[in-house]
């Protein structure tokens, strides 16, 4: 220990140890403090009172607990707030000792040394100052100690309470239950320290449960009652702001436990609600650590149900997976001080072993809802966050932040940027936790820092080692990684059903990032802060490293390559690498990344044809990726950034197969001269299969070569070379062999040939046979004179799929399906369970033949030893091998030729057992799938077979018993294949009809997009690894963006599956041919359109529980006031926001942005009428029926608190509460059927023959207007359908007449029997016949109105606050009354950026406004003035908008050059070529018809009737801009054009046709003589019936061609 490093010379001033550098012995640590005698005046420097012996008042003084120590003079409460007001929230981390003084006390030791103190005095106090052993690490020895002590004290009333917890809940009756505890006092003389934790957890959980309660208490949502629902009892005001309006029974106990704590303010910690609240079902199971998800119960749920319980337990199983962390950390820090570095060696790899056991715990918590125990409803999750709100401003945020592992890690590894929201975060949360973690996270972050030691030594088996540490904790794919795509999943569906804050959300500087996304974009920053010390300055996001070079961070080289079969082309081969050195370890299951390099007969074509064959050795300029990828090559051996050649780009870049950007990149640079590149972008599968040097060497004998000289200049850096050529991808392979060493020195890999044909373009008439990049690298034919040079060095890295593990149980019977080389990964498993665990190995191989049977003596060997059970099937050989249970043999048997599905039926009994759950009555085992996606297919069909022959009566409980074991997570697959051209050539799926596959009703399909491409994942849903509602909840939608987020885009493994569901290409964004408005348009109908499918997707999760979930309902047979709150806050968040993601402000903009370009298109806004959109949405939402369901809303949150009133309404809630989330379905498909029928509408226009696109504008922002005021009209459909429903149904209920009387005396009491008695008027039969008829008269609108009504919107909506800086600032809005009623975060963000919108474009176009509307000059008159003159009489106020709260080296040189061995034959630059000229066009089709526009359209008051955008396009245009020839005359307007009986697409017909003929009779006013052909309007009068107006716009007989009427052009 150095003195700069030692705490103590620190403290005593000038940097200098106290004891002095004095001869004589010295401690075993290389101290003088610690040394075996004290030397020098101990007493001065321990101010050691006289007459006391010191060695004896140092003992005692150490005996002490370090709160009592340090925490003895804790500030009062006044002098608290005070700090606080004066110098703000965060100052109040001052209040806790320096880490520093910490240490001191513990006696300034290392690591070891906190945990020897700890240990001893930590049983004797209650482990007052945390939980620290070299045993348990952070968690407590026995689980059990502290509860039972509380339950032997007068504070066992606390204990019980928690425990009927549930019941009250359910019965909506914490408040009184909590106020008649008896004041039990936290003192020593009540509560002894051995029950601290538990009071402290008990109290903290009693008081979160009380505050929550308080604030939702039936009137957080729609309420129309002003009753006092507080309880009187005496309350904790004047112990601070936690316990305000707490009772005093729970509220001064808890704040004098807290001091006796060292907690100086009272708060709730998530260890505190998880780790600290579990019960362990057998402390004697303790591999591979005690806290496990299965080996732990709840103690003390506070609402009981399954969510609750799964979430908590998930996360203290996440914490109570580093259990043996710390001893490890303690260990590492020992041996860098005694320099023994082989001990450090072990000490490293046990800690990565840890850390890579760690991801596991995440998957206790699924998203599936066939998983049992473990599955999380997102709402219940919600509703969780809400009530772990912190009880005041100043508490520290209840965060997963406050587990120790990343605080630990953190200071292990020496993160020192801590800029982040999150990384700050941290370092506030730090200066909470108990003292005693607190020291140990100081001792190793300040003291013999391992890190440093490793670095210094040079020593490349710690590097590699710590380099996999820091990939296991902080990597992609380690444990922050894992964790960043679990929250990610969790926060999007739980963001969309209710949940308005987050944990990390910091904001994002994307205009329209939502609130996961902000999430996701936070946990990134945190985890480039903790790479940088390692990886340097990151210029990507985490997740865009998977599948890139990033993941191959060791250098190794091909040992050999030997046969595992008797196959004489050695199509499959066992490649060995070296990895001596290197400090690699890894685990059965894992996989090995390899950056491969082309073969030198491909680097030789392209060298031939760019004429670069003399020019290998020459440097080049880097574009920005290979500019990175020669840093990383630096990083890796530890050099400078090396300089890469051309040899080096031609051997790692992209050169096969042929993707389409690398085709079109060449095609640009030759300027469309080659007509072999022509062909090749004409096929319809890609990617191609050919190399780039292929295509080169044609394309060189066909192009001019002053084009060819222009594309490729060797004269210059040649840095056109990396823009052309890519870097080349890792592929990954699985690890073949169980390391039977701490450090292994080889790997072993299982690697399969691909192969393929030359594509025909390229290979003429012949059969050209081509192999894998990767594969042909590592397993190259033995026939081919291929240069291999095995000392060659490889980049690698080593991954670990979290879904593809071993389990833990190794008495768990474990299944292996392999098809041909997918054997690889079971080679491992087998050595590694073979005569080490209990449970079976069953092997399932498909082959082909006797001779492609891998490892066949191996496998012998352990059949032989009865380690394993081996089944084989034979597709193209009748030479079977049939295993022999007796006598434990494989044995010849001549069989027919037969597949694996064959195979798995033939044991169908066995593999029945295997499947299904214990629970089902099976073993529970543990199945694997490895193969091609052929292999995969084949093997759930042999086992749907034999489920189905020998446990169920029907396919659909075969596929339920498969769903669970995949919910289990006890099916795992690793499914490969080569990459397959998809073909691009079948008929492409619009928007509309992805959008109508969303699976939300039984018997649908789930459609998705990424990237272009629609795939059909239904059948794959509930093999999802993060459980079918992540799925789900992008049903419908393009999800690309989250597939980038999430990594899937780079990874193969998911490639591949998504290949097997392909169902064909999105519809692309059609080209409108400059016109900017219609490709605005699209844009914004595109985005409601998503709004409105993900709107409907995410009400179905809670929709399915409240129609089919008993549990949620009822609490044994009694009726549970949880479920009514649920449905109480659903509805009213529904209600209150008017749907507000549907109807609120992103409807407002679309109404906006159509009437604008509608009004500028035609020039005649002052004489237009509009369909009043937002009028209807108004006065719907202000009408009687909108009225009378608020009434009954409010209701129901009366209930919540009211048990004994709501059981005799029991029946009545159960079916209101399903008839309007029925309803609410109902409206939520009709939005969507609407705005896909508004989506088909811009396929439509743009093929229609109009001469212009201000025709085409008009038609296409007509029916639009159309569909924006048919939504509109289906939300008062809404309202008057669930206007009726009521929850007094004394006929349903078990006892009608008590229903009855409880109803009247209700009544009674709140004064409204007295109305019921008085006569109320019928409505008029019409509109009692007729639910769609307003009880307002439908209008049209000027633009000048629609633009106040937005004005006023806009000024309405809440203003955007900058997002809360700290995590305690978000929980706290988080857990406020309004939250309930407010908006989702997802609806919220969607408002938001929705106002930002509007008020931006009014801005932007209000010249352009003014023109159009009859708005006075600006600054004549005031806004107010504005409202009062154009308002129209009698007019309801504009929807409210939605209240949303704010978001947010170089290859070694070769004495022969193999690039020349391959040159011979090839074509050379510069050389003179025959040209063999081909045809090849592109030709474009331009769809064309004759049919013009048509008007703004009447609103009849009718139901809304199916619009049809084929039909009512065309009808449009042609009714429109027809030009009348001379003489023809037109026949009168029909009033029965616009009748009522009319359906509403034959009544615009016959409207249009009635409008075109008035039209055409009342002439143009012409610019300039008639017969110059100028361009003219004729404006029509208003016509129709009972006062619907339509108005239309023509062209004048003078219209010239090519002459448009010049207006303003708006901006977007």
């Amino acid at each position: 220990m150095s003195q700069r490093s030692c705490p103590m010379s620190g403290s005593e001033g000038g940097g200098r140890c106290p004891m002095g550098n004095k001869e004589g012995r010295v401690g075993p640590r290389g101290c003088n403090f610690m040394s075996f005698e004290q030397q020098g005046d101990v007493r001065a420097a321990f101010d050691i009172p006289s007459g006391v012996d010191a060695n004896q008042y140092l003992r005692q003084r150490e005996r002490k607990a370090i709160n009592e120590l340090l925490y003895s003079n804790v500030p009062s409460m006044p002098s608290i707030k005070e700090i606080q007001v004066n110098q703000g929230v965060k100052s109040l981390d001052s209040l806790n000792a320096t880490e520093q003084d910490l240490l001191a006390v513990a006696l300034g030791a290392p690591a070891r040394q906190v945990l020897l103190r700890a240990e001893e005095v930590g049983p004797r106090t209650g482990w007052r100052d945390g939980y620290l052993s070299t045993e348990y690490g952070f968690t407590p020895p026995d689980a059990d100690a502290a509860a039972g002590a509380l339950a032997r004290s007068p504070g066992r009333v606390w204990s019980d309470l928690c425990e009927r917890m549930p019941g009250c809940v359910a019965r909506g009756r914490v408040r009184e239950s909590v106020a008649a505890l008896p004041v039990v006092e936290g003192t020593e003389d009540f509560i002894p320290d051995k029950a601290l934790w538990a009071a402290l957890v008990s109290l903290g959980m009693l008081c979160s449960i009380y505050r929550y309660e308080d604030k939702h208490n039936g009137t957080e949502g729609v309420n129309v009652t002003s009753k006092d629902s507080s309880v009187h009892v005496e309350m904790s005001d004047e112990l601070g702001d936690e316990v305000k309006g707490i009772p005093k029974s729970i509220g001064l106990p808890y704040y004098q436990i807290c001091k006796r704590m060292g907690r100086s303010i009272p708060h709730l910690t998530f260890f505190d609600q998880s780790s600290y609240n579990l019960k362990i079902r057998d402390p004697t199971s303790v591999y591979p650590y005690v806290g496990r998800f299965d080996n732990t119960d709840l103690r003390w749920p506070m609402f009981g149900d399954q969510s609750e319980i799964a979430f908590l337990k998930g996360c203290a199983d996440t914490s109570a997976s580093f259990q043996h962390g710390v001893d490890a950390i303690a260990s590492c820090q020992e041996h860098v001080m005694s320099r023994n570095n082989d001990a450090l060696l072990r000490e490293m790899i046990r800690l990565k072993e840890i850390l890579e056991r760690m991801p596991n715990a995440f998957h206790s918590i699924s998203m599936n809802p066939n998983s049992g125990d473990n599955y999380v409803s997102p709402a219940e999750w919600v509703r969780w966050a809400k009530f772990s709100a912190p009880l005041s401003k100043r508490c520290p945020a209840t965060s997963g932040l406050q587990f120790p592992p990343y605080l630990v890690m953190d200071a292990f590894l020496g993160r020192t940027k801590y800029e982040s929201f999150l990384g700050a975060e941290g370092i506030h949360l730090r200066a909470w936790l108990p003292s005693n973690w607190r020291a140990f996270i100081a001792s190793i972050e300040y003291h013999y820092r391992i890190p440093d030691y490793v670095q210094q030594s040079g020593d490349q088996r710690l590097m590699g080692a710590l380099d996999g540490i820091v990939e296991a904790y902080t990597g992609e794919r380690g444990f922050m990684g894992t964790h960043r795509y679990k929250v990610f999943g969790l926060l999007e569906v739980a963001g969309k059903t209710g949940r308005a804050e987050t944990n990390g959300n910091s904001g994002s500087s994307e205009a329209n990032a939502r609130p996961w996304e902000e999430t996701h974009q936070a946990f990134s920053e945190a985890m480039k802060e903790r790479l940088e010390p390692y990886r340097g300055n990151l210029h990507v996001e985490p997740h865009q490293m998977r599948g890139t070079f990033a993941e191959c961070r060791y250098k190794s080289r091909v040992l050999s390559r030997t046969f595992v079969d008797s196959d004489p082309d050695r199509s499959i081969a066992r490649v060995c690498l070296d990895i001596q050195e290197t400090g690699i370890t890894f685990q059965p299951g894992d996989r090995l990344a390899i950056m491969p390099h082309n073969s030198w007969m491909e680097c030789a074509k392209v060298a031939a044809a760019l004429g670069l064959d003399t020019m290998l050795d020459q440097t080049i300029s880097l574009e920005k990726c290979w500019s990175r990828f020669a840093e990383h090559l630096g990083s890796v051996s530890n050099i400078a950034t090396p300089q890469l050649t051309v040899k080096d780009v031609l051997r790692r870049g992209h050169l096969a197969p042929l993707t389409k950007e690398l085709v079109m990149k060449l095609h640009t640079m030759l300027r469309a001269s080659s007509n072999t590149l022509l062909q090749v972008l004409a096929t319809t599968e890609w990617p191609v299969r050919a190399s780039l040097g292929d295509l080169l060497q044609a394309a060189v004998a066909e192009t001019p070569s002053q084009i060819w000289d222009q594309a490729f200049d060797i004269n210059g850096n040649l840095s056109w070379l990396t823009e052309l050529i890519p870097i080349e991808v890792p592929r990954t392979y699985s690890i073949s062999n169980s390391p039977d060493e701490l450090l292994p020195s080889t790997v072993d890999l299982t690697v399969s040939r691909s192969e393929f044909n030359l594509c025909p373009i390229l290979s003429g008439n012949q059969t050209i046979v081509r192999h894998g990049v990767g594969s042909s690298f590592l397993n190259p034919p033995v026939s081919e004179n291929e240069f291999i040079a095995d000392d060659e060095e490889l980049l690698i890295g080593v991954s670990r799929p979290l879904s593809f593990q071993l389990p833990i149980d190794d008495a768990a019977p474990c299944a292996f399906f392999a098809g041909g080389s997918g054997i690889a990964p079971f080679r491992s498993f087998w050595q590694a369970r073979a005569g080490r665990s209990v449970g079976k190995n069953i092997l399932f191989l498909g082959v082909q033949s006797r001779e492609k049977f891998c490892y066949e003596s191996e496998l012998r060997e352990y059949v032989d030893a009865g380690l394993m059970e081996v089944y084989t099937a034979f597709s193209r050989d009748s030479r079977g091998l049939v295993y022999d249970r007796r006598r434990q043999d494989l044995v010849e048997k001549e069989i027919a030729p037969r597949y694996i599905d064959s195979l798995v039926v033939e044991q169908g009994a066995m593999v029945c057992d295997l499947v299904m759950s214990k629970k089902q009555g099976g073993l529970g085992g543990y199945m694997y799938v490895c193969g091609s996606l052929s292999v995969f297919d084949s093997v759930m069909s042999g086992i749907r077979k034999a489920i189905y022959n020998h446990r169920t009566a029907s396919m659909e409980s075969t596929d339920q018993i498969l769903d669970i074991a995949f919910a289990e997570r006890r099916f795992m697959l690793d499914v490969f294949m080569s990459p397959k051209p998809l073909p691009c050539n079948i008929p492409t799926i619009p928007l509309s009809s992805l959008a109508m596959h969303t699976g939300h009703t039984p018997n649908s399909r789930i459609h998705i997009a990424v990237h272009g491409s629609v795939y059909d994942v239904t059948d794959f849903c509930p093999m999802h690894p993060g459980g079918t509602n992540i799925i789900k909840s992008n049903a419908g939608v393009d999800c690309s963006k989250s597939f980038d987020l999430l990594a899937h885009t780079n990874n193969p493994e998911v490639s591949s599956l998504l290949n097997k569901y392909f169902i064909g290409h999105l519809t692309p964004k059609p080209d409108y041919h400059h016109c900017e408005e219609i490709s605005m348009l699209y844009d914004l109908w595109a985005d409601y359109l998503r709004t409105s499918v993900e709107t409907l997707v995410a009400h179905q999760f809670e929709v399915h529980e409240f129609m089919e979930s008993s549990k949620l309902w009822f609490q044994g047979s009694l009726f549970n006031m949880g479920g009514v709150r649920r449905f109480y806050h659903h509805q009213s968040r529904l209600l209150q926001n008017g749907f507000s993601a549907l109807f609120g402000a992103k409807l407002q903009e679309l109404f906006l942005k159509l009437s604008f370009t509608l009004a500028n298109a035609t020039s005649g806004a002052n004489s237009s009428r509009l369909p009043d959109v937002l009028g209807i949405i108004a006065r719907a939402k202000g009408s009687q029926d909108a009225m009378t369901t608020t009434n009954e809303i409010s209701q129901i949150g009366q209930f919540t608190c009211d048990s004994e009133t709501a059981r005799f309404h029991e029946q009545g809630i159960l079916a209101y509460a399903r008839a309007s989330v029925q309803l609410n379905m109902e409206l939520l498909e009709g939005i969507r059927e609407e705005a896909c029928r508004g989506m088909d509408a811009f396929d439509t226009v743009m093929s229609l023959d109009a001469p212009s696109d201000t025709q085409r504008l008009t038609a296409l922002s007509t029916f639009l207007l159309q569909v924006a005021e048919r939504m509109a009209m289906r939300l008062e459909g809404f309202y008057s359908k669930l206007a009726p429903l009521s929850v007094y149904h004394p006929e349903m209920e078990q006892n009608p007449a008590r229903t009855r009387w409880t109803l009247l005396r209700r009544k009674i009491r709140d004064g409204s029997f007295f109305i019921l008695t008085q006569d109320l008027g019928l409505l008029p039969q019409e509109s009692a016949r007729n639910p769609y008829m307003s009880q307002h008269q439908q209008r049209n609108v000027e633009l000048d109105q629609v633009i106040s009504q937005i004005q006023a919107s806009i000024k309405r909506a809440p203003t955007p606050h900058p997002r809360n800086t700290d995590l305690t600032s978000q929980h706290i809005s988080r857990g406020q009354v309004a939250s309930t009623s407010q908006p989702s975060a997802y609806e919220s963000s969607q408002d938001q950026h929705a106002v930002k919108r509007m008020s931006s474009f009014m801005s932007t176009n209000m010249k352009a406004i003014r023109r159009l509307s009859k708005m006075p000059p600006q600054g004549s008159l005031s806004f107010e003035q504005l409202m009062n003159t154009y308002r129209p009489a009698g007019a309801l106020p504009s929807p409210p908008s939605s209240r949303g709260s704010s978001r947010s080296r170089s290859s070694s040189q070769d004495n022969v050059n193999p690039l020349m061995v391959g040159m011979g034959g090839l074509n050379m630059r510069g050389q003179n070529h025959t040209r063999n000229p081909s045809s090849g066009s592109l030709n474009r089709h331009m769809p064309g018809g004759n049919r013009p526009l048509s008007p703004p359209i009447s609103t009849p008051n009718t139901p809304p009737l199916p619009l049809s955008a084929s039909a009512a396009l065309p009808s449009m245009l042609n009714k429109l801009n027809k030009r009348q020839k001379p003489g023809q005359q037109s026949p009168l307007p029909s009033p029965a054009a616009s009748a009522p009986g009319m359906s509403g697409m034959n009544a615009m017909r016959a409207s249009m046709a009635s409008m075109n003929s008035l039209n055409s009779r009342q002439g143009s006013r012409s610019r300039g003589n008639s017969g110059s052909g100028e361009h003219g309007r004729a404006r029509s009068l208003t016509v129709g019936n009972g006062g619907n107006g339509m108005r239309g716009f023509m062209l004048g007989q003078g219209q010239m061609r090519g002459r448009e009427e010049v207006r303003i052009a708006p901006t977007f």
